[in-house]
């Protein structure tokens, strides 16, 4: 994993998105704007087709889905992340970029973006919400605080899949809770509520550096027509 920068250059200011159909979405605006980029809510095709890299916010996984669906952004979106848009999803973002979902409704959307397996609501229902710090792997600067409410967790990983950070799941072991694979990080947990911001520094560092990829070629922006590869074998993950 590259370093996360201390700031973004002004020069190289990045325009990214924040998928604002539903959920915890002005939080993750304020992050990212707090660290130099542009950012723009992404509502519509239009809107997407306009930023170099998106945040998938917390949520819920079904609703965040069907308004994936009515709005018309799911096809274009799957095209973008195919072609290797840098996404993070946290939370809910975490399940809907997910290439399998464990225990959800047959209709759940998976866009594929990273080779997991998730499982959602792991931890237990609202009451069950629970804080704690997390050493993250290539996160420098100490322990993320990390805020678990109804969150999910990663039961199979792809051989092309790094888990960053565990935590212990009810009934014993620990799973993996923050996992990357390319320019895709997802999250189990809320980084947004608590001001948290290396992840959303990790974002923007891998939108520059797909950004200066792009300019020594052809551009990854807007929609292509690229396809997902197919799933390759899993491993099951227990710690």
């Amino acid at each position: 994993m590259s370093s996360v920068p201390a700031a973004v250059p002004e020069s190289e200011a990045l325009i990214v998105g924040v998928l604002a159909l539903q959920g915890d979405f002005a939080e993750h605006l304020a992050l990212l704007g707090a660290l130099g980029c542009g950012v723009r809510e992404v509502r519509q095709p239009a809107d997407l087709a306009a930023v170099d890299a998106l945040v998938l916010p917390g949520g819920e996984s079904t609703t965040l889905s069907l308004l994936l669906a009515s709005s018309g952004l799911e096809a274009p979106l799957r095209r973008r992340l195919a072609a290797g848009m840098p996404a993070l999803g946290t939370c809910a973002g975490m399940i809907l970029l997910a290439r399998e979902v464990l225990g959800g409704r047959p209709d759940q959307t998976c866009l594929g973006a990273i080779d997991i397996a998730v499982r959602r609501n792991a931890f237990g229902r609202q009451r069950e919400s629970f804080e704690c710090d997390l050493e993250v792997e290539g996160v420098a600067g100490g322990p993320v605080h990390a805020v678990f409410i109804r969150a999910p967790v990663a039961e199979r990983l792809g051989p092309g899949v790094r888990p960053l950070a565990f935590a212990p799941v009810p009934g014993g072991g620990r799973r993996p809770v923050v996992c990357r694979q390319g320019a895709v990080t997802v999250a189990a947990f809320h980084p947004e509520l608590t001001g948290e911001d290396r992840l959303h520094r990790l974002l923007v560092d891998d939108g520059l550096t797909a950004r200066r990829a792009a300019s020594g070629g052809a551009s990854s922006g807007g929609a292509g027509d690229g396809e997902e590869t197919a799933a390759p074998p899993q491993r099951s993950l227990a710690r």
